[in-house]
């Protein structure tokens, strides 16, 4: 029997009935796959059912049904996503993966170790969900906690540039928001990136204010996320001949440096 696929097994079902050019009464249904939402688009699988026409209804031309519609067989492979589409998730789509997921459990006004407990199961969840489990360990300073990941599969986590584990801070940022009753930031590390990325930011700073001291232009810096653009701006703050501020809009806001004319 030919296959067919889509987002939900509804949608599948009316794929196929549009190749096969039937009406739902016309066929048997039988459903293979559910299909899978995953996480933030990972470990994503579409729904798959195979049709079968009603003897009854069958008054066909001689050709073969099959040149009738096209009926496409999907590899199951092929409907796993890989984590770098997270890098293309969009903090929109983030949220609105969230609000899908925390309906189907509402945690409001919860107590800071329930928050905090509660955020760590869920960064469980999401590794799991990515292939790469990682032990939660969690550093409180007051009011900002750093939840450390640790797993064999740190590049998985991190991403090119960081845009993965940005992406997964902002989902946990946004759900602790949601559910924990005082006003609580989160920073997430894999191993040593944080540390790592503040180096570097550090030097872009000073190479920056070099920059634009030398030339007396401004200097337009790639786009990051909030968390980085305000801590280039912390590290410029000290220069009292500088100014900086941030102009586009999420997620490709940049920094800008210029002379404090």
């Amino acid at each position: 029997m030919p296959k067919f696929t889509g987002d939900t097994v509804e949608q599948a079902i009316e794929s196929g009935l549009r190749a096969l050019k039937v009406k739902r009464s016309d066929v048997s249904v039988d459903i293979l796959t559910e299909g899978k939402k995953g996480f933030l688009g990972i470990g994503k699988k579409l729904a798959e059912v195979s049709l079968q026409v009603n003897e009854s209804v069958v008054e066909m031309p001689k050709e073969p049904l099959e040149k009738e519609g096209t009926a496409v067989v999907v590899d199951d492979t092929a409907m796993t996503l890989t984590s770098t589409n997270v890098t293309e998730t969009t903090h929109e789509q983030i949220t609105e993966d969230l609000v899908s997921d925390s309906q189907t459990h509402e945690l409001v006004n919860l107590t800071d170790d329930d928050a905090i407990t509660e955020i760590a199961i869920f960064l469980t969840d999401i590794t799991s969900a990515m292939d790469a489990p990682a032990v939660v360990e969690i550093e409180q300073h007051n009011s900002h906690l750093i939840f450390h990941l640790e797993t064999d599969k740190k590049g998985l986590l991190i991403g090119k540039h960081g845009k993965v584990l940005n992406a997964i801070q902002y989902l946990v940022q946004v759900h602790m928001h949601r559910i924990a009753k005082n006003r609580l930031t989160v920073t997430v590390n894999v191993g040593d990136y944080r540390e790592r990325r503040e180096a570097i930011l550090e030097r872009l700073a000073k190479r920056t204010a070099h920059e634009v001291r030398e030339t007396g232009q401004p200097v337009f810096l790639e786009p990051m996320p909030a968390f980085e653009r305000k801590m280039v701006h912390h590290l410029l703050s000290k220069d009292t001949d500088l100014r900086t501020h941030s102009e586009g809009k999420e997620p490709h806001r940049y920094l800008v440096v210029e002379l404090d004319q």
